[in-house]
């Protein structure tokens, strides 16, 4: 079967894009062989690009009801878990879990997200969408994890930060980058794996680490479908067209660059084995953190630092 006009139009703008690369100096410590390596795999992906139904089949398990969450998994590869209530400051924010556990015989701080299963739980836990109190919560197991050398690690499932007028008016904005700049800081080995959504500043609030990987229906985005088909074509019906395309699945994410590594999910995804997802994770988390314990804890920052600083680097 021959290739259409668009598929060739692209394939020729990525090969021009690629060429261009070859001869492009380093940008101010910035180096361009990651982005032709992710060209490259483009190139090689042009046949067996995920249509709309598998980008949209990603959004539908990451959102899926009976999907793990973070005390599920939890519950499930931790040992001795205890949470921490509390910012010291204000309030508890139960949109957000923090606390110390034993993670493969040693004993780690874990942060992450929480949604509730049924009405009552989801109210609690406000869907899982954070407020500032949230965040100071994490920065302050984040310093505790940092002063006890325990490694880090957070897990991400939220739509977004919560968008209320009480989460304003107590600096929602500030506090999302005030927990960036913690956990860029750290000297202790982080690890963030996206379990769900990973919705805007609410999900890279807590996902600034030394490897960000993401399970295998997972999603991560600047905005949820139905707010880019709200703002591009005025109706949030057209989600499923806005998800195809800005690509928000593991996949994509990965050849972007945005994630480290794909987790993968048993057979039928996450809902319908929480056992075997949780060990496919605890199995990834090793791996990650075995990565880059061995690195002195300032190169450690200055190799964030650079990754983060690097993306969004692109030619026209």
């Amino acid at each position: 079967m021959s290739e259409s006009p668009s598929s060739q139009a692209e394939e020729l703008k990525l090969r021009e894009r690629l060429a261009k690369l070859r001869d492009l100096p380093l940008l101010r410590g910035v180096g361009v062989s990651g982005e032709m390596s992710r060209l490259k795999r483009q190139l090689d992906r042009m046949g067996s690009e995920p249509s709309a139904d598998d980008v949209w089949h990603s959004v539908e398990l990451a959102r899926h009801q009976d999907r793990p969450y973070t005390l599920d998994y939890v519950e499930r590869i931790c040992e001795d878990f205890v949470e921490l209530h509390g910012d010291r400051a204000l309030a508890d924010d139960p949109a957000i879990v923090a606390g110390l556990a034993r993670f493969d015989g040693r004993t780690v701080v874990l942060v992450g997200h929480q949604k509730g299963r049924d009405i009552r739980e989801r109210t609690h836990r406000n869907f899982g969408m954070t407020y500032p109190e949230g965040y100071r919560k994490a920065m302050r197991v984040m310093e505790l994890a940092d002063r006890h050398r325990f490694p880090f690690v957070t897990l991400v499932d939220t739509p977004g930060a919560y968008p209320g007028v009480t989460a304003e008016q107590h600096g929602q904005g500030g506090w999302i980058a005030r927990c960036q700049l913690t956990m860029v800081r750290l000297a202790v080995p982080s690890v963030t794996c996206v379990i769900g959504e990973g919705g805007s500043g609410g999900a890279v609030a807590i996902a600034i680490a030394d490897r960000v990987l993401m399970q295998e229906n997972a999603i991560y985005s600047v905005i949820s479908p139905e707010g880019c088909a709200a703002i591009l074509w005025r109706d949030a019906g057209e989600a499923k067209k806005a998800a195809a395309a800005f690509k928000p699945d593991a996949a994509h994410c990965l050849e972007l660059g945005v994630v480290d590594g794909i987790v993968p999910e048993p057979a039928g995804g996450a809902p319908a084995d929480h056992d075997e997802a949780a060990r496919l994770l605890a199995e990834s988390l090793r791996a990650a953190l075995a990565e880059v314990e061995p690195l002195d804890p300032e190169e450690r920052r200055r190799q964030r630092r650079r990754r983060f600083r690097a993306m969004g680097v692109y030619l026209e």
